[in-house]
Order: C-alpha cells, then structure tokens, then sequence
C-alpha cells in the first residue's frame, strides 16, 4: 500500500503547483498601464432616426394589397396598415372602404396614394405626425363617414371636409383656427373631438358651428378657453369643456340648448360671481360635472337632474332644504308618487369643507339617492 502511495506522490504535487498557478492574478508591468478593451463601434442610425419599416407580412390573395400592409381574405373591403413603420401612405386599392393606418411615422398625405380609393368610408390616421391634409385628397372621398386625426401635428382644422362625415376626431393635435364657414355643410356630423389643442376664444364667433345641425357630442376640452363659444348648436347633447380657464357663464346660456343632457365643466375657474342663479336648472339636463373649480355653494338644479359632481371646490356648507329643487314637505308614504320627487341619485361633494355626517334634510328631499360622497 505505502508502493502506490510513494508512485502516485509525485503526480499529486505536479496538480498542486498547477492550480496554484492559475490562481495568481497577473500583476501589471511597473510603468506601463493596463490595455483596455476597445468600445464596439456605434450602431449606424438611419437618416431619419425612424426605426425601419418591418418586412412585408405573407403574400395576400389580394394581388393588389400593398406589401406595406395586410388584406385578410374575410373582409376583402379592409386594409390594417397600422403599427408599420410607414413614412407614407401606400397606393390603396379601389376596393377599399375601412383602412387602418394609425400609429406610423406618416408626415404628408400624397394625392397619389388616394387616387383610386374614392370610395373610402373609414380611415384612421392616429398617432402619425401629419401637419396638413390638402382639400384635393378630401374632396374625392364623398362616402367618408369616419375621420380619425388624433395625435397628430395639425395646427388647423382642414379646410374641407366631406359632406357626408360623421365623426371627426381632431384631439391632441395643435389646433388654433378653425377655417371660416368649414363646417357650413356637414349635416351629418355627430361627433365633432377637439380636445387637447390650442383653441382660444377668438377663434369662436356665433358661425363656428354654424351647418353642424345634428351634432350630438361636442367635445372642447383641455384648450385655452376662457369663455364659453359663443354658439353651440342646438342638437348638441353632449358638451364637454373640462380643463380650460373658463371664469361665467352668460345669462340664458343653455335656453337654447333643449337636447342637453351631459355637461362637463370640470377643472375651470368657476365661482359664484361668474354663474347666474338658474343657469344649471335645465330640465333635459341628466349629468353634470362641475369638479376642482371655485364655487362655495351649491347651485340651483332641476329636479330631473340624476348625477351631481361638486367634488373639489371651497363649499363649507350644504343646506338641502335650500338645494331641494322641490317644495319640501313630509312624504305620505302610502299614496305617495315617485315621479314627482328629484330624480337625484348620485351627488359627490368629497373634496370640500364638509365634514360627515349627511345632513338629513339631503336624504329628506332626494329619496333616490343611491350614493353620497362626503
């Protein structure tokens, strides 16, 4: 035993010498400094500093579907162009109606990119960088009926739009002038989206809206407003002017607007002094949000009323005898009728000076409410 010991000795003291070795970190040369490796060179950027638009998608049993874009076999009247890394519009077919091409880099429209499709309904074109749209691209669509534009570096609204268009999404762009007379023959419009841009007061005038005879939704909100418009079309149902600096309202205001039933007027400069006493007592009136303004009080409403923002004002007090739209009077439950009562059933005052509890006299007079924040 101690033979193979004694021959196997010398081996176990070479693998010991070995690996002690390769523990030794190398010291530098006095003198001389340590080499560095090189930084790999810079990635070449395009000229654009655009991302490359992506490869063409599988070959399409369309033979006239642009490479740039995907043409499924089920909807042969729809092209999904979005999300692609276009610099430009691609030639569309003549079958097309519905085409998609949101979220690209496009920054001018070419006339020859429309050229056969006359016979557009829908295109959206949110999120490209587009700073105009000539008339002679619009003036050939007569069927559009949906215009999508949000996000995009406009400064005005264009300068004509097809007759027959009904939705027109112009947010978040950089919109300060409405062209004189450009909504005179839109009929049709429903949804008219401005929000989010540099709209200011005199950019309105009494004919701004003028021809817009079935427009429901008006949406004005995150502009420069101080001011109401001065008109409003009478069809309007739905009027949103959130984050401007809005500071009264004129007298009669909404007398002429008998369809109105939603009305933002959120994060404004709002106060007492600004609001005329039954401004807010609009009969056709369901919602309205008058959130992060200045009012201390609570403004007359209508009894058919049914949802009430007040939260974040300076309000320390509420009297619900004095809020009640109605005569307040003891209820006979047992002949009692619930149509005549205030239709109240959500009323949010969080934000203010109040201090819970409820005052009774509330719940006394609006028997539907279904939730109070306080």
């Amino acid at each position: 035993m101690r033979a193979w010991i004694l021959l196997l000795l010398p081996f176990i003291l070479i693998l010991v010498i070995e690996v002690n070795g390769q523990r030794r970190r190398p010291r530098p040369t006095a003198g001389r400094p340590t080499k560095r490796p090189t930084p790999p060179a810079p990635e070449p950027v395009e000229p654009t500093d655009l991302p490359p638009p992506l490869p063409p998608g599988p070959p399409s049993v369309f033979p006239d579907c642009p490479k740039e874009c995907y043409c499924p076999a089920d909807f042969p009247s729809t092209l999904y162009c979005d999300s692609r890394n276009l610099r430009k519009v691609p030639t569309l077919p003549s079958r097309a109606r519905y085409v998609y091409l949101q979220n690209n880099f496009i920054d001018d429209l070419q006339e020859e990119a429309f050229k056969n499709a006359t016979e557009l309904q829908w295109i959206n074109l949110d999120n490209n960088r587009i700073k105009k749209v000539e008339k002679k691209i619009l003036e050939k669509m007569d069927n559009l009926t949906y215009l999508y534009l949000e996000k995009n570096q406009l400064k005005e609204v264009p300068s004509y739009l097809p007759p027959r268009l009904e939705q027109l999404r112009l947010s978040r762009n950089q919109i300060s002038k409405i062209p004189p007379g450009v909504f005179s023959k839109m009929g049709h419009l429903i949804l008219l989206d401005l929000h989010h841009n540099k709209l200011s007061d005199g950019v309105f005038n009494k004919n701004t809206f003028k021809g817009l005879n079935g427009l429901i939704q008006l949406n004005l909100a995150h502009n420069i407003l101080r001011k109401m418009p001065p008109t409003v079309p009478e069809s309007v149902n739905q009027l949103f002017l959130d984050k401007n600096n809005i500071e009264d309202i004129p007298n009669d205001y909404f007398k002429d607007l008998p369809n109105l039933a939603f009305l933002r007027l959120n994060y404004n400069q709002l106060s007492e002094k600004g609001i005329p006493k039954n401004t807010f007592n609009i009969s056709s009136l369901l919602v309205l949000q008058l959130s992060h303004n200045k009012l201390s009080v609570v403004p007359p409403i209508n009894a058919k009323l049914e949802h009430l923002y007040l939260n974040d004002n300076i309000i320390e007090k509420v009297n619900g005898t004095e809020m009640c739209p109605l005569p307040f009077a003891p209820y006979d439950f047992t002949s009692f009728d619930f149509t005549s009562i205030p239709r109240l059933r959500y009323l949010r005052l969080d934000g203010n000076q109040l201090k819970p509890p409820i005052p009774l006299d509330i719940i006394m007079c609006f028997r539907l409410l279904q939730s109070v924040v306080i």
